[in-house]
């Protein structure tokens, strides 16, 4: 007779596979992704790897370490893993650190280009609803 062999693969609570890729959610901080900094990151076999964050870094930037992912079968090599970059917003802030970001506000006329773009967008879409 014939033998089938049933593979169920879990998910796990780091990483998502895609072939011998890998993808991982990882938070960081308001600070760090302004100003840059260093990170670690649990790599699949229980290891660490560092990563430079880059100043002005925004929520969903991807980030490539080459050869951090799965095995090929047959040893062709191995995947790569990606980082998804999750800016987190502080929460539970002092008054001063309210003050501070209040302040810091005030300062920050041009240094959101995304929002500037999206409210020019949005005030052109209601100045051509106006007829």
């Amino acid at each position: 007779g014939d033998l089938y062999i049933f593979i169920e693969v879990e998910q796990h609570e780091l990483f998502e596979r895609d072939g011998v890729h890998l993808h991982c959610r990882v938070p960081v901080s308001m600070t760090v992704a302004a100003l840059s900094g260093n990170i670690e990151v649990p790599t699949i076999d229980g290891g660490r790897s560092r990563v430079a964050i880059p100043a002005g870094s925004q929520s969903g930037r991807q980030m490539r370490l080459r050869s951090k992912g799965m095995p090929a079968l047959r040893g062709a090599g191995q995947g790569d893993m990606f980082i998804e970059l999750a800016v987190e917003t502080p929460v539970n802030l002092t008054t001063k650190q309210k003050e501070l970001l209040r302040e810091f506000e005030e300062l920050s006329e041009d240094n959101n280009p995304e929002s500037k773009s999206f409210f020019k967008s949005v005030k052109g879409f209601w100045d051509s609803m106006k007829g």
